[in-house]
């Protein structure tokens, strides 16, 4: 008897988008990201198939960053896929130029999503669909552990922030390769992901081998169940610590943020914390160079008071305490 309905893998990936797309209203536009690899090219696939059932209209964006040769062919050849084989419209072409600030992996993620948010917003798109896996949770978790980034870090990624959506977090990387073969899809292999020069890729093809094969299978699973519940954590501690912030705040405006020590001094150390770096970008601190050793610094103003001097923090704000108060405003604070 021949076998009924999808190959099993296919059958994951269609049910990931349509679960992720539940609460999308009929004829919407969402649209894929799509690089050629497996991933995102399962994701396209499954997308091209969910999206008319579901009263949806479906596109595909393909960022061609310059960075190899040939680069902008193998961009226009997905793009075709997109279009003639899957039946995805619009299914474009966005080139980037990626610049060198943070890194050269820092700096084509920045590039692409600046790039696939501009699209968005021109096509007017409900949802752009991202396609990272659970293998990818599971090095964005070791990667924060390695820097010692917080809970927020080990976190990992969203399944939803704002617009985009990742539908595979909780699929492995082994089930995307093998829905390609199911269908007929033939990823491209980015020699990118083979270069050893990039963390992630030394995180991937080193780190977690040796830890599956020490600590037996399953560690993807269980670093990506982890950034599930640091995830919770970290939602339920901002929320307290935005509530916190309401109640310790005497004064909000730009420039300027007053907070009375007694309240502050209530807190526990993670909510406290959290409110501090939130006063700071009140006041007008950048939130990429305000680091852990400013808030500690400031967080020192609160619990271990001696007469100490100011703070001086990004942005060209100091942080004091006077007469029970602490005070984060432009410097010098008069």
């Amino acid at each position: 008897m021949a076998p009924v309905g999808p190959h099993p893998a296919v059958a994951d990936v269609r049910r990931a988008v349509r679960e992720a797309l539940a609460d999308v209203e009929k004829g919407a536009l969402v649209l894929t990201a799509c690089s050629g690899g497996a991933d995102s090219l399962a994701l396209a696939a499954a997308l091209a198939f969910v999206a008319p059932r579901t009263g949806l209209r479906a596109g595909l964006l393909t960022v061609d960053h310059q960075l190899q040769q040939g680069s902008d062919e193998r961009a226009r050849t997905v793009a075709d896929i997109g279009a003639r084989r899957l039946g995805l419209s619009p299914a474009e072409v966005l080139t980037v130029t990626v610049g060198t600030e943070g890194g050269p992996e820092a700096a084509a993620r920045e590039a692409r999503y600046a790039a696939l948010a501009e699209a968005a917003d021109q096509l007017r798109a409900e949802a752009v669909l991202l396609g990272h896996t659970r293998d990818d949770q599971a090095e964005t978790v070791l990667l924060g552990l390695a820097r010692g980034s917080g809970v927020r870090s080990l976190s990992g990624m969203a399944a939803r922030s704002g617009r985009y959506r990742r539908p595979f977090l909780h699929i492995p990387r082994a089930t995307t390769v093998k829905a390609c073969e199911a269908m007929g899809l033939d990823p491209w292999d980015d020699p990118h992901n083979e270069d050893p020069r990039y963390t992630r890729v030394r995180v991937r093809r080193r780190v977690l081998p040796v830890l599956e094969a020490e600590l037996g299978p399953g560690v993807a699973e269980a670093l990506a169940r982890t950034a599930g519940m640091a995830r919770e954590d970290a939602d339920a501690l901002d929320q307290w610590a935005e509530s916190a912030y309401q109640n310790c705040a005497l004064s909000d405006i730009p420039g300027s943020v007053t907070m009375a020590v007694p309240e502050l001094e209530k807190l526990p150390d993670a909510v406290r914390r959290r409110v501090l770096r939130r006063a700071a970008i009140a006041a007008g601190a950048p939130s990429g160079a305000l680091s852990a050793t400013h808030v500690l610094a400031v967080d020192r103003l609160v619990t271990s008071w001696r007469g100490q001097k100011a703070v001086d923090l990004p942005g060209g704000l100091a942080a004091v305490r006077r007469y029970g108060t602490l005070i984060l405003a432009i410097s010098p604070i008069a």
